[in-house]
């Protein structure tokens, strides 16, 4: 059965959520917004494509940065509502500089950085 984008389910701003995790390691790398064009543009090219709601444009992971996502596999979860997206990682995937966006933990109600900037 061929995939459909139209089957998801998105926000009202057309958007769903797209989790990045690490293929390899299965580390979760942060998450973003996709609509239907940037879904159908990874696909298309294996280069990861999300939306800015900031900026109201694509982008490409890395173009800018060098810290390029290349997409191995996409998921649906089972609401079809939210996106998994086992990518291979070239560098941070994080703008601070780190392997992950999660880089904050939470432990007995203090606020703990778990991951220094990489290099």
């Amino acid at each position: 059965m061929a995939f459909d984008p139209a089957t998801l389910k998105m926000n009202d701003a057309g958007l769903i959520p797209a989790i990045a995790q690490d293929a390899e390691t299965g580390d979760v790398l942060m998450m973003a917004w996709m609509n239907a064009e940037a879904i159908e543009r990874s696909l298309q090219s294996g280069r990861v494509t999300y939306w800015s709601r900031s900026r109201a444009e694509f982008w490409v992971k890395g173009e800018t940065s060098g810290n390029h996502q290349k997409l191995l596999e996409m998921r649906v979860d089972c609401d079809r509502d939210c996106l998994l997206l086992l990518v291979r990682q070239e560098g941070p995937a994080c703008h601070t500089g780190r392997r992950s966006c999660f880089y904050t933990a939470i432990i007995d109600g203090d606020e703990i950085e778990i991951m220094e900037p990489m290099g």
